[in-house]
């Protein structure tokens, strides 16, 4: 049993990201059911939709789950109590500091890990005391790294400066992924796109659909004056681009992008006027399939590579 699968209690390394719009109580569960993590997506839920979700999410599952908290979150005192008080035992941080939360979570029982995007900020996860980081390429979809350091780079870097668990995310969606990705350092993979995409998915089908048809650079990583963030093709991505290309500054990029344009995209599916996130990774996958199938297929490919390898022929 590797670390991540022992830090967790799961049987398979494999952790569904917790994105805005997606990662509900139904694909959450899905995953824990496959023996992954399923985590739920904080980020676009207000307390008592997430309270929901934790509560319907233990319902449908006897496995471990946890919940994904961006740090900007603007109620963060209210939802770090209100997971605490439901009892979630595993919580992965993004976006912000470490340091802020992670005493108060351990105090209380709860498993933590860090996104990263940097070996700078793994140092500050070892001086938090992290129970294990996240290392996000450049690859990922939605909100990225300002390094944008492939996810190939980023793990051997980070791995030089801790020794914590290391799970690789961005860019991660089949088994030969996941074995380059423990090549390099990483005992766990974080799934975001691949994940978005299935059945359980609370993205709107008229999104997934059209992500299943995106092919190589068909997204970008644009609004780095604001927040790094990697859109799909569509009406709003081009206008982004032409506001970028004019010099537009960060307050012309805050007004363009106004508020509820990712709800309109990925939950509503607007492919006009919505804010279109999703990975490079999603040029690979071509249909929709549930989150159980896409965890039976990322540990067979793994299992194949590896019981195939040459070992004598380096």
């Amino acid at each position: 049993m590797n670390r991540i699968n022992q830090l967790f209690g799961i049987t398979r390394p494999i952790i569904a990201g917790g994105m805005v719009w997606c990662s509900g109580w139904r694909l959450a569960s899905a995953v824990s059911n496959a023996g992954g993590l399923g985590l739920i997506g904080a980020g676009s839920m207000h307390p008592e939709t997430l309270r929901e979700h934790i509560r319907r999410c233990k319902a449908a599952t006897d496995k471990p789950f946890g919940v994904n908290v961006p740090l900007m979150y603007p109620q963060i005192d209210e939802i770090m109590q209100l997971i605490i008080d439901e009892g979630v035992k595993i919580v992965f941080t993004s976006a912000g500091n470490p340091k802020t939360w992670t005493a108060r979570l351990h105090d209380s029982g709860v498993t933590v890990a860090h996104v990263i995007a940097s070996s700078k900020f793994a140092t500050k996860c070892n001086e938090a005391g992290v129970d294990a980081i996240v290392a996000e390429g450049f690859e990922a979809g939605g909100h990225n790294g300002k390094e944008e350091t492939t996810t190939m780079c980023l793990i051997p870097a980070i791995r030089q400066v801790t020794d914590k668990p290391l799970i690789a995310a961005g860019g991660i969606a089949s088994g030969a992924a996941m074995l380059a990705a423990f090549a390099l350092g990483a005992e766990g993979v974080q799934v975001g796109t691949r994940f978005a995409l299935t059945a359980e998915s609370s993205a709107s089908e008229a999104f997934k659909m059209h992500c299943i048809g995106l092919g190589e650079g068909d997204t970008k990583l644009l609004l780095k004056k604001l927040s790094p963030t990697r859109l799909a093709k569509g009406a709003f991505m081009t206008e982004v681009e032409a506001a970028e290309a004019a010099g537009a500054t960060a307050d012309q990029l805050r007004e363009l992008l106004g508020k509820g344009r990712a709800k309109k995209g990925i939950f509503e599916g607007d492919l006009q006027e919505g804010e279109l996130e999703i990975g490079q990774v999603s040029a690979m996958i071509g249909k929709i399939e549930s989150a159980g199938e896409v965890v039976e297929d990322i540990i067979a490919g793994y299992n194949r590579l590896v019981n195939g390898l040459d070992r004598t022929n380096y």
